[in-house]
């Protein structure tokens, strides 16, 4: 239609006539004079307007799935973020439980051999110095770590610091081939030098050829010169096995170290040595050993055996009855033939 003064009136008027029907229905109620255009309106176009719902309803209904979906999503994404928090937090708490028990177990070692430590965290393992068994700790000379201290944790001999850093420090293994401790046994107080040999047992070489040592037998560091790089009394390991002896001027034992160098986490730098040498007052309690159960067997007498003591107990006494029957006999019929006479 074009916009003329003519259309312009005309929708005017269509406008009036449409906001008078409105009136006289709302006025109108129940009763309303349009109720019944109403109704015919509805019966024409109802079924059009039910038509174009079945038309329109799958694309809203769409819309509105999508629109759950992304709702879904971000709820699933949402819970599956928890979990993941949920499962690092209790990850850490394991990983916080075991480092509290290894400090504990430190921190005995320390109060048995009055060792003043510096605790530390293992945060690399290698170092570019090129050795093959190191590990690099969190504390360096801010920390009052120097070169050849000695390294323990709370199982044992960790190593000694051979590097020192402002805040870091490099810590040779024992159980590196370029490591070597002087070592005692416990109670013989046999001397002797350790050497490491990777992933294998430490090799000791015993200053005595003839010392006696049996599988079992347990050693500790023997300690430096101003207690530098190894204070004495921390323990090294277990003996394993015991080269036989041929009369040389050592004897070669290989030890299990008690550390699991593979399983570091928690160590400490010695940086105060003790007083007096704890010797063997450091090692582990020994295992009690397990009790072997003894049988008592209790031999109980046989059937025939029992009759066989009877029959001979009843015999006897039978014996003894009948002879004493026989002697009064005797004697009645002497006195009888005196009597005729």
């Amino acid at each position: 239609m074009r916009d003329t003064k003519e259309s312009r009136l005309l929708l005017v008027l269509l406008i009036a006539i449409a906001f008078a029907l409105i009136t006289v229905d709302i006025r109108g109620g129940r009763n309303s004079p349009v109720d019944g255009a109403r109704q015919a309106a509805a019966a024409a176009f109802g079924p059009i307007e039910n038509g174009m719902s079945t038309v329109v309803d799958p694309v809203g209904n769409a819309v509105s799935a999508v629109r759950d979906s992304d709702e879904r999503h971000d709820r699933l994404a949402w819970l599956e973020k928890q979990n993941a928090t949920l499962k690092a937090k209790l990850g850490s708490d394991d990983r916080n439980r075991s480092r509290l028990n290894q400090l504990d177990k430190m921190l005995k070692m320390a109060g048995e051999g009055q060792y003043g430590i510096k605790g530390a965290q293992v945060i690399a393992i290698g170092s570019a110095q090129g050795f093959s068994w190191t590990i690099t700790i969190d504390v360096g000379a801010n920390d009052g770590i120097k070169r050849d201290m000695t390294v323990l944790n709370g199982s044992g001999l960790v190593g000694r610091v051979t590097t020192v850093g402002p805040d870091a420090a490099t810590v040779l293994l024992a159980n590196d081939p370029d490591f070597t401790v002087g070592t005692r046994m416990e109670g013989s107080d046999e001397l002797g030098f350790a050497s490491g040999q990777g992933d294998r047992p430490l090799r000791v070489e015993l200053l005595n050829g003839k010392a006696e040592v049996k599988k079992g037998d347990r050693l500790v560091t023997f300690g430096s010169e101003a207690d530098r790089p190894f204070v004495p009394g921390v323990p090294v390991g277990t003996v394993s096995s015991v080269d036989p002896s041929h009369g040389g001027l050592t004897r070669t034992l290989y030890v299990t170290p008690f550390v699991s160098f593979t399983k570091l986490d928690i160590v400490g730098v010695v940086v105060e040595a003790p007083k007096k040498d704890p010797r063997d007052e450091v090692l582990p309690a020994k295992p009690k050993p397990t009790p072997i159960p003894t049988v008592t067997v209790t031999v109980t007498p046989s059937a025939s055996a029992d009759t066989g003591s009877d029959s001979g107990t009843g015999s006897g006494t039978d014996t003894g009855t009948n002879s004493g029957t026989g002697t009064n006999s005797g004697t009645d019929e002497t006195d009888t033939n005196d009597q005729q006479r």
